[in-house]
């Protein structure tokens, strides 16, 4: 029987670059299963059509004055080994966009376009879709539009099953009101904390060291939430802060920001600050939640590490003059609370 494969000169079958693992259908069917998702990130400046070598943004629409731009580009870590194992891929692309938008936004811009990078070694259309879904709400809740992104199918290069992610974020900010403003801060300025809303996308190699301490398999009931599995308590989406940070920055009453990313309040609070002020922090006002205390107590971890690997339930951090506390706390919300306050260096 004639064979229809078709063959090179030497009589040797043609390769393909299906055959060598890599599946252009598939890649077609997911851009078209995530147009309308990116449709639904909309804003002024962007129409969010996908397609294209580039993504468009025109920032004549979104009424700037004097416009500075702010990029920040992040993944989420080894938190992406608990959602792989796990079968949790929707949250997942929160986490991606946050880690990039709460760094914009520290330093004032508010967060204008986002694009991501989706890595692996066979394309999962369905779960490619779920996790760019998640991206897509995390814009939707930071304002910004999902533009474009990549998604690199690359056999040999990761194990079936695993991805990787990547994410990049430009915001826009009216230069003088750019963040920090160190030269406008002194001692006795307060600093205020926004909750976290949980462990967010830092320190998850010492998280998966706790859970294997532990002995419990992801899927069992977790001992701090017993509402849940242990995989989606700590798997928890990373918080966004755009919204309730917008009131305080238009304000124009917040002095500096710190995103409480990795290194937590020990190194992340101080990078706001000029060098002769720093920051006093009251610990123990710091809602210390039930997911933080048992991977202390599991992990039998020191105080000044969790402190230096997590951020312990506060997510953002605001330094404010002393007589801007009331109307700083009012437009943040009721989650807000004083964290402390600065004082001279050596002080």
């Amino acid at each position: 029987m004639a064979s229809n494969i078709p063959r090179q000169d030497g009589g040797n079958l043609a390769l393909t670059y299906a055959g060598a693992g890599v599946d252009i259908d598939a890649g077609d069917a997911l851009v078209e299963r995530i147009k309308p998702l990116a449709a639904m990130t909309r804003r002024a400046g962007a129409n969010a059509d996908l397609g294209g070598f580039g993504g468009l943004f025109d920032l004549a629409q979104c009424g700037f004055r004097d416009p500075v731009l702010v990029s920040g580009t992040d993944g989420v870590g080894t938190k992406l080994r608990l959602a792989i194992q796990s079968g949790l891929h929707d949250g997942i692309g929160i986490d991606l966009v946050a880690m990039c938008a709460n760094d914009v936004l520290a330093q004032g811009a508010s967060p204008l376009f986002f694009l991501d990078y989706f890595a692996c070694g066979r394309l999962d259309v369905d779960v490619a879709e779920r996790v760019i879904a998640g991206i897509a709400r995390g814009c939707v809740e930071a304002g910004c539009a999902l533009i474009g992104g990549e998604t690199a199918e690359m056999p040999g290069m990761y194990a079936p099953g695993d991805y990787d992610l990547a994410g990049f974020c430009v915001g826009g900010v009216e230069r003088e009101a750019i963040l920090p403003r160190r030269a406008a801060m002194v001692a006795t300025d307060v600093l205020l904390a926004l909750p976290s809303s949980g462990i967010h996308a830092n320190g998850f190699s010492l998280v998966r060291r706790v859970i294997e301490r532990s002995g419990l398999d992801l899927g069992a009931q977790a001992p701090f939430d017993p509402g849940q599995s242990l995989a989606a308590a700590v798997l928890v989406p990373t918080r966004l802060y755009q919204k309730p940070l917008a009131p305080a920055l238009t304000a124009r009453i917040v002095k500096g920001l710190a995103h409480i990313t990795g290194g937590g309040l020990t190194e992340n609070v101080p990078r706001m600050l000029p060098p002769e002020l720093t920051p006093r922090i009251s610990h123990e006002a710091i809602p210390f939640g039930p997911v933080f205390d048992w991977l202390q107590r599991e992990g039998a971890i020191v105080p000044d590490e969790m402190r230096r690997t997590f951020n312990c339930g506060v997510g953002m951090v605001a330094c404010v003059a002393a007589a801007d506390v009331p109307q700083a706390l009012s437009l943040l919300g009721a989650e807000a609370f004083v964290l402390g306050d600065l004082v001279s260096t050596g002080a």
